[in-house]
C-alpha cells in the first residue's frame, strides 16, 4: 500500500535533516534555501514491540514491518502560490503526497540562517498555511467556474460540485482550511478528486532544542503549537504534535544500538522521536496493522482502517481474497499471554470471522481459502 507523507515546511528549518534521520538516506541538507529541489523519497519501517515481541515468539526465519514513505520537499516560501522560490513545483510535490509533515523550527541558533530573520513559529506556519489555501483556492475557484452554470439547470452531479465549492470558497476566503469544513458525504467526495492541499491530513514536528528535547511541551512555542493545531483540524479529528530535536536524531541513528541505549538514557528519553513521527505519520494516513506468524515469517500488514477480512487476505495474495472461506482470528495481546495458537483456540479466544469481519488493529490472522 504506497501511501506518502510530505515534510514540509519554510528553508532551513530541520525538513532534510529529519529525513536524513528517519531515512539513513543521506538527502542533502545544507544551510541555504532551496537545498532540497526534486524530492526526496525514503520507505521507512514502523517501529512495533508487538512485531518485536511476536519475533521472540516464534524466532522466524523472517521478519518483515510495515512501511511509511516519506517525501523531502524542498522548503516554500512567502508567494509560493505565485511561483515564488519555484513554489509552483513545489506545491505540485505535496499535492501528490497523502498526508503532511509540516516541520515548525522551535529552537534559536544563530549559526543557522532563517529565511524571516527571525525564530516565530507561528508566523512561520501562518506562511505556509497561506500558500497552501491561495493555492486551493484558485483549484476551488475554477470548479466552481465549471460547473456553477450547469448547477442552474438541475444537473444533479454539477450542482454537489457547485454546493461544495460554495462552501469552501467561504472558509478557504476567511484564511481556513478546507479540512475544517464539515462537507456531506457527497460534497466530500467530490472535493476528494480535486486533490486539495489543505484537506489532507496534517501533523506538525516541532523541531526542538537539543536542551529540550526531554520536555518539549514545555517549550512556549511549542505550547503555542499545540493550541494551533486544533484550530485546524477536521471536524471530529485531532491535528497531532509531535516534538523532537532534529540534530540528537541525526546522531542517534549514527550510533549502534548499545550507544544509542546509551545516549538515549542520557537525555532522560525513553526511545528516539523518530519512533513518535513514524508511528504518528502512519496513523495519520488512517492505516493500522494485522500480523501473520509462524515458524518461516513473522509479518505485519498495512491496510486501511475499516478493511474486511477478505480484502486484508487480498494483501497477502489475491488467491486468498478470491477463494475466502474465514479468518482464524485472534489478537496480538491474547496470543502473546498465552503464549500459542493452540493455547490461545484452547482457550476460546481464537475466533472464525467471515468475508465481511472488519479487522482490528493488531489481529493475528490465519486465513483459510481454497482456488
Amino acid at each position: 500500500m504506497a501511501l506518502s507523507v510530505g515534510i514540509v515546511g519554510l528553508p532551513n528549518v530541520g525538513k532534510s535533516t529529519l529525513f536524513n534521520a528517519l531515512t539513513r538516506a543521506g538527502a542533502e541538507a545544507a544551510n541555504y534555501p532551496f537545498c532540497t529541489i526534486e524530492p526526496n523519497v525514503g520507505v521507512v519501517p514502523v517501529p512495533d514491540p508487538r512485531l518485536d515481541a511476536l519475533n521472540d515468539l516464534y524466532r522466524p526465519r523472517s521478519l518483515v514491518p510495515t512501511t511509511v514513505t516519506f517525501v523531502d520537499i524542498a522548503g516554500l516560501v512567502r508567494g509560493a502560490s505565485q511561483g515564488e522560490g519555484l513554489g509552483n513545483q513545489f506545491l505540485h510535490h505535496i499535492r501528490e503526497v497523502d498526508a503532511i509533515a509540516h516541520v515548525v523550527r522551535c529552537f534559536d541558533d544563530p549559526d543557522v540562517t532563517h529565511v524571516e530573520g527571525s525564530v516565530d513559529p507561528m508566523r512561520d506556519i501562518e506562511i505556509i498555511e497561506t500558500e497552501l489555501i491561495l493555492a486551493d483556492l484558485d483549484t476551488v475557484q475554477r470548479q466552481y467556474d465549471r460547473y456553477h452554470k450547469a448547477a442552474r439547470s438541475k444537473d444533479r452531479e454539477a450542482q454537489v460540485q457547485t454546493r461544495a465549492a460554495e462552501r469552501l470558497l467561504a472558509a478557504l476566503s476567511e484564511g481556513r482550511p478546507a479540512r475544517s469544513v464539515a462537507l456531506d458525504d457527497e460534497e466530500a467526495a467530490a472535493a476528494r478528486t480535486w486533490h486539495l492541499l489543505t484537506m489532507k491530513p496534517l501533523m506538525y514536528v516541532a523541531n526542538v532544542s537539543e536542551s529540550a528535547a526531554a520536555d518539549p511541551f514545555a517549550v512556549p512555542h511549542v505550547a503555542r503549537l499545540v493550541e494551533h493545531a486544533r484550530h485546524v483540524a477536521a471536524p471530529g479529528a485531532d491535528v497531532p504534535v509531535v516534538a523532537v530535536s532534529a540534530a540528537i536524531e541525526a546522531e542517534l541513528v549514527e550510533l549502534e544500538p548499545d550507544d544509542r541505549r546509551a545516549m538515549l538514557a542520557e537525555l532522560d528519553l525513553e526511545e528516539p522521536g523518530l519512533d513518535r513521527v513514524i508511528r504518528t505519520a502512519y496513523h495519520l494516513l488512517g492505516l493500522i496493522t494485522f500480523f501473520t506468524a509462524g515458524e518461516k515469517e513473522v509479518r505485519a500488514w498495512t491496510i486501511r482502517r475499516g478493511t474486511t477480512a477478505a480484502a486484508a487476505a487480498g494483501e497477502i495474495h489475491s488467491d486468498m481474497e478470491r477463494g475466502f472461506i474465514r479468518a482464524e482470528v485472534v489478537h496480538v495481546d491474547d496470543l502473546l499471554r498465552v503464549g500459542s495458537w493452540a493455547a490461545a483456540r484452547e482457550q476460546g479466544l481464537l475466533r472464525l470471522e467471515g468475508r465481511d469481519y472488519v479487522v482490528r488493529d493488531g489481529d493475528v490472522i490465519y486465513v483459510r481459502f481454497n482456488v
